[in-house]
């Protein structure tokens, strides 16, 4: 769902994200019509990158984890 919001609306994929400064200047590069797909394309990146991090973290912990052990 959220790649969808970042295709139509990357302003507010970034916003949702908690990166206010970034949405805003995303907002500012889809109001011209050549922007738009940049925007898109950042906040795609965007998203996937939060999910990357994610796994990461969750890698980490579950080695962490199974080293107490």
């Amino acid at each position: 769902m959220r790649y969808v919001i970042a295709f139509f609306l990357p302003w507010l994929s970034l916003i949702l994200q908690g990166k206010i400064f970034s949405g805003i200047i995303c907002l500012i590069l889809q109001i011209t019509i050549i922007g738009w797909l940049p925007a898109a394309i950042w906040a795609i990146m965007s998203v996937h990158n939060m999910y990357e991090d994610r796994r990461v973290n969750k890698i980490v912990r579950a080695i962490k984890s199974s080293e107490r052990n």
